[in-house]
């Protein structure tokens, strides 16, 4: 496994910011920066240790892959590709990727397409560097500025990860579009009798709004609404691969659950066109 092209294309030095080449399995700059590629594919840019309750761990990892392999949310991630006609040959980076599902459905829709999976969990990438032939994965917390070159992204993801709209803005093409999922009040609702999960703000839609203000103009969105039948397992798993799981006094009841409970998902699809800036 290693980085397409069009990845290492856009790619910037996380120390000084030049373009980058790959030579065998090391990108390097010509400052002399360089960064190896893990075995399982993906690249670390990052240059100091992720605080603890930030990135997923291996028990959420494991717990979202095995739930989306079910297909539960199949249809969400098919309505996400849907909103991305933009993407034609160009780059997707999915900021906050996680095992890349998203990601990839996007790419299997648009066949000249490669994608950028950008998470601060590297044991996350280590399943979204296999979960596309045209997939790169690199590690990297999105708070920070990133090492992508300016308007780089046809299309850019953000599913249920941080928003940071300076960059997104940046990163973008002017004429791209940015796709965002978050989840609805009411998300999981019937769960709130077996876990202590942490709620969804109800002003949710407007902090969105809020967070994109000045770079960011919506131009639709869509709300989804799906009812699951979750078998115990497949319950524990949409918990442990949420925030919850990072709150670990919250899951007491957790275990108690044996036998299946139906649940609505709930989630708020928002489109966005970059705004022209003024100076």
């Amino acid at each position: 496994m290693t980085l397409p092209g069009p990845v290492v294309r856009a790619l910037r030095c996380s120390v000084c910011g030049a373009p980058v080449e790959l030579a065998g399995r090391t990108l390097r700059c010509p400052n002399g920066h360089s960064f190896d590629l893990a075995r399982q594919g993906y690249v670390n840019l990052l240059h100091a240790r992720v605080g603890a309750g930030t990135a997923d761990t291996a028990e959420m990892v494991a717990a979202r892959v095995e739930f989306l392999a079910a297909g539960h949310y199949a249809e969400l991630a098919d309505l996400v590709a849907g909103q991305t006609p933009d993407a034609d040959s160009g780059l997707v980076v999915d900021a906050g990727a996680g095992t890349g599902y998203y990601l990839a459905r996007v790419l299997d829709r648009h066949p000249a397409a490669t994608g950028l999976a950008l998470d601060v969990s590297a044991l996350a990438l280590r399943r979204a560097a296999r979960a596309h032939e045209r997939l790169g994965a690199v590690t990297w917390n999105l708070w920070e500025p990133w090492p992508v070159a300016t308007g780089s992204a046809a299309v850019l993801l953000n599913v249920f990860a941080p928003r940071n709209g300076p960059e997104f803005h940046r990163v973008l093409d002017p004429g791209g579009v940015l796709v965002v999922v978050s989840p609805r009040p009411g998300h999981l609702r019937e769960l709130a009798s077996v876990v202590d999960l942490l709620e969804v703000d109800r002003r949710k839609e407007e902090r969105l709004d809020e967070s994109l203000a000045g770079f960011f103009e919506p131009a639709h969105r869509q709300e989804h609404d799906a009812e699951l039948v979750l078998a115990p397992d497949d319950v524990r798993r949409i918990v442990l691969m949420g925030p919850t799981a990072h709150h670990p006094r919250r899951l007491a009841r957790l275990d108690r659950i044996d036998e299946p409970v139906t649940v609505t998902a709930s989630f708020l699809v928002s489109v966005y066109r970059p705004r022209r800036l003024t100076r």
